[in-house]
Protein backbone atom coordinates (compact mmCIF):
# COMPACT_ATOMS: atom_id res chain seq x y z
CA UNK A 1 0.00 0.00 0.00
CA UNK A 2 1.28 3.06 -0.79
CA UNK A 3 1.59 6.21 1.79
CA UNK A 4 0.41 9.49 1.34
CA UNK A 5 3.45 12.34 1.61
CA UNK A 6 1.70 14.28 3.84
CA UNK A 7 2.46 11.61 6.19
CA UNK A 8 5.01 9.08 7.64
CA UNK A 9 4.74 5.94 8.18
CA UNK A 10 4.60 4.60 12.17
CA UNK A 11 8.02 2.85 11.78
CA UNK A 12 9.85 5.49 9.74
CA UNK A 13 12.66 7.16 11.62
CA UNK A 14 11.41 10.58 10.97
CA UNK A 15 10.21 12.49 13.81
CA UNK A 16 6.35 13.20 13.52
CA UNK A 17 4.95 16.51 12.20
CA UNK A 18 4.77 19.30 15.15
CA UNK A 19 0.95 18.95 16.41
CA UNK A 20 -0.20 16.10 14.61
CA UNK A 21 -0.42 13.90 17.94
CA UNK A 22 -2.77 16.61 19.45
CA UNK A 23 -4.63 17.29 16.38
CA UNK A 24 -4.94 13.46 15.76
CA UNK A 25 -6.47 13.12 19.53
CA UNK A 26 -8.70 16.35 19.06
CA UNK A 27 -9.97 14.80 15.74
CA UNK A 28 -10.98 11.82 17.12
CA UNK A 29 -12.68 13.55 20.17
CA UNK A 30 -14.82 15.19 17.57
CA UNK A 31 -15.98 12.41 16.11
CA UNK A 32 -16.54 10.42 18.86
CA UNK A 33 -18.65 13.44 20.33
CA UNK A 34 -20.96 13.98 16.98
CA UNK A 35 -21.32 10.44 16.61
CA UNK A 36 -23.30 10.87 20.13
CA UNK A 37 -24.72 14.69 19.27
CA UNK A 38 -26.50 13.50 15.90
CA UNK A 39 -28.15 10.90 17.10
CA UNK A 40 -30.37 13.61 18.72
CA UNK A 41 -30.49 16.18 15.74
CA UNK A 42 -34.12 14.77 14.50
CA UNK A 43 -36.33 16.59 17.62
CA UNK A 44 -32.87 18.79 18.72
CA UNK A 45 -31.74 20.48 15.45
CA UNK A 46 -34.46 19.56 13.05
CA UNK A 47 -37.65 19.72 15.42
CA UNK A 48 -39.38 16.66 14.50
CA UNK A 49 -41.99 15.72 16.48
CA UNK A 50 -41.00 13.01 19.14
CA UNK A 51 -41.03 9.32 17.83
CA UNK A 52 -44.28 7.41 17.89
CA UNK A 53 -42.86 3.83 18.00
CA UNK A 54 -39.46 2.12 18.68
CA UNK A 55 -39.13 1.37 15.00
CA UNK A 56 -39.37 5.14 14.16
CA UNK A 57 -37.35 6.23 17.01
CA UNK A 58 -33.90 3.60 15.90
CA UNK A 59 -34.66 4.26 12.01
CA UNK A 60 -34.34 7.89 12.63
CA UNK A 61 -30.66 6.96 14.40
CA UNK A 62 -30.14 4.57 12.06
CA UNK A 63 -29.73 7.32 9.19
CA UNK A 64 -28.08 9.49 11.77
CA UNK A 65 -25.61 7.02 12.54
CA UNK A 66 -25.26 6.42 8.76
CA UNK A 67 -24.47 10.33 8.19
CA UNK A 68 -22.42 10.38 11.03
CA UNK A 69 -19.90 7.70 10.24
CA UNK A 70 -20.11 8.87 6.39
CA UNK A 71 -19.08 12.04 7.59
CA UNK A 72 -16.04 10.64 9.63
CA UNK A 73 -15.06 9.01 6.99
CA UNK A 74 -14.63 12.05 4.16
CA UNK A 75 -13.11 13.80 7.31
CA UNK A 76 -10.31 11.37 7.77
CA UNK A 77 -9.47 11.15 3.82
CA UNK A 78 -9.66 14.87 4.03
CA UNK A 79 -7.06 15.25 7.23
CA UNK A 80 -4.91 12.33 6.03
CA UNK A 81 -5.15 13.93 2.34
CA UNK A 82 -5.47 10.15 0.67
CA UNK A 83 -7.46 11.49 -2.78
CA UNK A 84 -3.76 11.87 -3.81
CA UNK A 85 -3.31 8.35 -4.23
CA UNK A 86 -5.68 8.58 -6.83
CA UNK A 87 -6.21 4.25 -6.85
CA UNK A 88 -9.72 3.91 -5.18
CA UNK A 89 -8.98 0.33 -3.87
CA UNK A 90 -5.82 1.97 -1.81
CA UNK A 91 -7.96 4.96 -0.62
CA UNK A 92 -10.60 2.28 0.65
CA UNK A 93 -7.60 0.16 1.64
CA UNK A 94 -6.39 2.77 4.61
CA UNK A 95 -9.88 2.01 6.73
CA UNK A 96 -9.70 -1.35 6.23
CA UNK A 97 -12.36 -1.66 3.80
CA UNK A 98 -10.72 -4.41 1.44
CA UNK A 99 -11.95 -7.28 -0.67
CA UNK A 100 -8.86 -9.82 -0.35
CA UNK A 101 -8.24 -12.30 2.17
CA UNK A 102 -12.09 -12.02 3.10
CA UNK A 103 -12.88 -15.79 4.06
CA UNK A 104 -9.31 -14.99 6.97
CA UNK A 105 -10.87 -11.96 8.02
CA UNK A 106 -14.04 -13.25 8.77
CA UNK A 107 -13.72 -17.05 10.39
CA UNK A 108 -10.56 -16.74 12.13
CA UNK A 109 -11.40 -13.68 14.27
CA UNK A 110 -15.23 -15.62 14.48
CA UNK A 111 -13.62 -18.82 16.11
CA UNK A 112 -11.16 -16.55 18.02
CA UNK A 113 -13.88 -14.35 19.72
CA UNK A 114 -16.25 -17.34 20.29
CA UNK A 115 -13.60 -19.18 22.73
CA UNK A 116 -14.27 -16.58 25.32
CA UNK A 117 -18.16 -17.68 24.81
CA UNK A 118 -17.36 -21.23 25.63
CA UNK A 119 -19.12 -21.06 29.17
CA UNK A 120 -22.02 -19.63 27.26
CA UNK A 121 -22.25 -22.30 25.12
CA UNK A 122 -22.01 -24.59 27.85
CA UNK A 123 -24.87 -22.98 29.64
CA UNK A 124 -26.90 -22.74 26.35
CA UNK A 125 -26.56 -26.68 25.60
CA UNK A 126 -27.17 -27.63 28.94
CA UNK A 127 -30.68 -25.82 29.20
CA UNK A 128 -31.45 -26.96 26.37
CA UNK A 129 -30.79 -30.92 27.35
CA UNK A 130 -32.74 -30.12 30.63
CA UNK A 131 -35.71 -28.89 28.58
CA UNK A 132 -35.74 -31.64 26.17
CA UNK A 133 -35.31 -33.91 28.90
CA UNK A 134 -39.08 -34.44 29.57
CA UNK A 135 -39.30 -37.17 27.03
CA UNK A 136 -39.47 -36.73 23.20
CA UNK A 137 -42.63 -35.03 21.90
CA UNK A 138 -43.26 -35.14 18.34
CA UNK A 139 -43.26 -31.18 17.09
CA UNK A 140 -45.64 -29.47 15.50
CA UNK A 141 -43.30 -28.00 12.97
CA UNK A 142 -39.89 -29.27 11.47
CA UNK A 143 -36.60 -27.89 12.51
CA UNK A 144 -35.97 -25.95 8.89
CA UNK A 145 -39.74 -24.51 9.66
CA UNK A 146 -38.44 -23.15 12.88
CA UNK A 147 -35.45 -21.96 11.61
CA UNK A 148 -37.23 -19.81 8.58
CA UNK A 149 -39.59 -18.37 11.28
CA UNK A 150 -37.06 -17.44 13.35
CA UNK A 151 -34.78 -15.82 10.35
CA UNK A 152 -37.93 -13.95 8.93
CA UNK A 153 -38.73 -13.04 12.31
CA UNK A 154 -35.36 -11.41 13.23
CA UNK A 155 -35.23 -9.88 9.05
CA UNK A 156 -38.25 -7.80 10.66
CA UNK A 157 -37.03 -7.16 14.20
CA UNK A 158 -35.45 -3.47 14.53
CA UNK A 159 -33.58 -4.37 17.36
CA UNK A 160 -31.51 -6.93 15.64
CA UNK A 161 -30.99 -4.44 12.73
CA UNK A 162 -29.64 -2.07 15.40
CA UNK A 163 -27.44 -4.39 17.44
CA UNK A 164 -26.10 -6.84 14.38
CA UNK A 165 -26.19 -4.60 11.57
CA UNK A 166 -26.13 -0.57 11.80
CA UNK A 167 -24.19 -0.53 15.23
CA UNK A 168 -21.41 -2.83 14.76
CA UNK A 169 -20.56 -1.02 10.67
CA UNK A 170 -21.05 2.64 12.03
CA UNK A 171 -18.97 2.50 15.23
CA UNK A 172 -16.30 0.31 13.76
CA UNK A 173 -15.50 2.57 10.61
CA UNK A 174 -15.55 5.67 13.17
CA UNK A 175 -13.72 4.52 16.12
CA UNK A 176 -11.32 1.88 14.20
CA UNK A 177 -11.03 2.81 10.54
CA UNK A 178 -11.21 6.01 11.16
CA UNK A 179 -9.33 6.79 14.30
CA UNK A 180 -6.85 4.22 13.96
CA UNK A 181 -5.32 5.48 10.81
CA UNK A 182 -5.59 9.18 12.23
CA UNK A 183 -3.60 8.36 15.63
CA UNK A 184 -0.64 6.23 13.43
CA UNK A 185 0.08 9.17 11.43
CA UNK A 186 0.23 11.19 14.53
CA UNK A 187 2.78 9.50 15.98
CA UNK A 188 1.62 7.30 18.39
CA UNK A 189 2.90 3.35 18.82
CA UNK A 190 0.32 0.70 17.97
CA UNK A 191 0.37 -0.42 21.52
CA UNK A 192 -0.59 2.91 22.82
CA UNK A 193 -3.34 3.35 19.81
CA UNK A 194 -5.01 -0.16 21.06
CA UNK A 195 -5.02 0.99 24.93
CA UNK A 196 -5.89 4.70 24.15
CA UNK A 197 -8.96 4.86 21.05
CA UNK A 198 -11.03 2.81 23.61
CA UNK A 199 -11.26 5.76 25.65
CA UNK A 200 -13.05 7.43 23.06
CA UNK A 201 -15.26 4.44 22.34
CA UNK A 202 -16.44 4.42 26.02
CA UNK A 203 -17.01 8.20 25.85
CA UNK A 204 -19.80 7.53 22.99
CA UNK A 205 -21.61 5.45 25.44
CA UNK A 206 -21.89 8.31 28.57
CA UNK A 207 -25.35 9.26 25.99
CA UNK A 208 -26.67 5.96 27.97
CA UNK A 209 -26.81 7.71 31.52
CA UNK A 210 -29.12 10.63 30.39
CA UNK A 211 -31.13 8.35 28.51
CA UNK A 212 -31.52 6.19 31.52
CA UNK A 213 -32.20 9.33 33.57
CA UNK A 214 -34.72 10.27 31.44
CA UNK A 215 -36.77 6.54 31.57
CA UNK A 216 -36.54 7.24 35.39
CA UNK A 217 -33.96 5.08 36.20
CA UNK A 218 -32.36 6.01 39.24
CA UNK A 219 -29.18 7.51 39.39
CA UNK A 220 -27.05 5.28 41.13
CA UNK A 221 -28.75 1.73 39.68
CA UNK A 222 -28.35 4.36 36.34
CA UNK A 223 -24.72 4.68 36.99
CA UNK A 224 -23.61 1.28 37.66
CA UNK A 225 -25.53 0.23 34.45
CA UNK A 226 -23.16 2.63 32.41
CA UNK A 227 -20.20 1.41 34.69
CA UNK A 228 -20.39 -1.61 33.75
CA UNK A 229 -21.18 -1.36 30.06
CA UNK A 230 -17.94 1.14 29.69
CA UNK A 231 -15.94 -1.34 31.34
CA UNK A 232 -17.04 -3.86 28.82
CA UNK A 233 -16.90 -1.49 25.95
CA UNK A 234 -13.21 -0.76 26.91
CA UNK A 235 -12.07 -4.15 26.99
CA UNK A 236 -13.82 -4.70 23.44
CA UNK A 237 -12.57 -1.75 22.26
CA UNK A 238 -8.92 -3.34 23.21
CA UNK A 239 -9.90 -6.22 21.52
CA UNK A 240 -11.22 -4.48 18.12
CA UNK A 241 -8.37 -2.15 17.82
CA UNK A 242 -5.71 -5.01 18.34
CA UNK A 243 -7.86 -6.97 15.45
CA UNK A 244 -8.11 -4.45 12.99
CA UNK A 245 -3.95 -3.12 13.47
CA UNK A 246 -3.29 -6.85 13.06
CA UNK A 247 -5.57 -7.98 10.40
CA UNK A 248 -5.21 -4.39 8.53
CA UNK A 249 -9.16 -5.57 7.60
CA UNK A 250 -11.67 -3.64 8.87
CA UNK A 251 -14.76 -7.23 8.48
CA UNK A 252 -12.42 -8.64 11.70
CA UNK A 253 -13.43 -6.44 14.42
CA UNK A 254 -17.49 -6.02 12.41
CA UNK A 255 -17.47 -9.74 12.74
CA UNK A 256 -16.34 -9.89 16.64
CA UNK A 257 -18.15 -6.90 17.37
CA UNK A 258 -21.84 -8.38 15.95
CA UNK A 259 -20.93 -11.74 17.72
CA UNK A 260 -20.67 -10.05 20.57
CA UNK A 261 -23.68 -8.37 20.09
CA UNK A 262 -25.46 -11.21 19.59
CA UNK A 263 -23.62 -13.34 22.54
CA UNK A 264 -23.89 -10.40 25.46
CA UNK A 265 -21.41 -10.72 28.70
CA UNK A 266 -19.81 -14.21 28.31
CA UNK A 267 -21.52 -16.56 30.95
CA UNK A 268 -18.18 -17.25 33.95
CA UNK A 269 -20.26 -19.69 35.80
CA UNK A 270 -24.09 -21.10 36.26
CA UNK A 271 -25.17 -22.88 39.27
CA UNK A 272 -27.17 -25.21 36.83
CA UNK A 273 -24.40 -26.77 34.81
CA UNK A 274 -22.51 -27.88 37.77
CA UNK A 275 -19.13 -25.72 37.57
CA UNK A 276 -18.93 -26.98 33.97
CA UNK A 277 -19.65 -23.79 32.26
CA UNK A 278 -17.05 -21.94 34.62
CA UNK A 279 -14.49 -24.78 33.61
CA UNK A 280 -15.54 -24.56 30.19
CA UNK A 281 -15.28 -20.33 29.97
CA UNK A 282 -11.27 -20.69 31.98
CA UNK A 283 -10.75 -23.61 29.39
CA UNK A 284 -11.78 -21.05 26.35
CA UNK A 285 -10.19 -17.98 27.83
CA UNK A 286 -7.22 -19.97 27.94
CA UNK A 287 -7.39 -21.03 24.30
CA UNK A 288 -8.37 -17.37 23.63
CA UNK A 289 -5.09 -16.19 24.92
CA UNK A 290 -2.42 -18.96 23.70
CA UNK A 291 -4.17 -18.15 19.95
CA UNK A 292 -4.15 -14.58 20.18
CA UNK A 293 -1.35 -13.75 18.43
CA UNK A 294 -0.98 -16.77 16.26
CA UNK A 295 -4.60 -16.68 14.81
CA UNK A 296 -4.08 -12.99 14.11
CA UNK A 297 -0.49 -12.85 12.49
CA UNK A 298 -0.66 -10.57 9.57
CA UNK A 299 0.87 -13.39 7.15
CA UNK A 300 -2.61 -14.78 6.91
CA UNK A 301 -4.35 -11.57 6.10
CA UNK A 302 -1.83 -9.84 3.98
CA UNK A 303 -0.35 -11.15 0.89
CA UNK A 304 3.01 -9.33 1.21
CA UNK A 305 4.51 -7.79 5.17
CA UNK A 306 8.43 -7.92 4.19
CA UNK A 307 9.11 -4.48 2.94
CA UNK A 308 5.65 -3.21 3.06
CA UNK A 309 4.50 0.45 3.02
CA UNK A 310 1.56 0.38 4.55
CA UNK A 311 0.14 2.48 7.83
CA UNK A 312 -0.99 0.19 9.61
CA UNK A 313 2.29 -1.27 10.61
CA UNK A 314 1.88 -4.93 9.87
CA UNK A 315 5.21 -5.30 9.55
CA UNK A 316 5.89 -4.04 12.80
CA UNK A 317 4.04 -6.99 13.98
CA UNK A 318 6.19 -9.44 12.31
Amino acid sequence: MATPASFHHPASPQPAIPGAAAAAVAACAAMAVSYVAVLYAPTALLRLPPPTSLRVFLHRRFLCAAFSSSASLLATASLLRVWSIGDSSVVLAVFGIRRDHLLQAVAIPLLLTSLVYAGSFVARLWLLANSCGGGYEEPEIGWAQRLAHRIRASVGDVMVWRNCVVAPITEELVFRACMVPLLLCGGFKIYNIIFLSPVFFSLAHLNHLFELHQQGRNFTRSLLIVGVQLGYTVIFGWYAVFLFTRTGNIVSPIVAHIFCNIMGLPVFSSPQTRGVASVAFLAGSLSFFWLLFPATSPKLYNSRIDQCSCWHGYCRWS
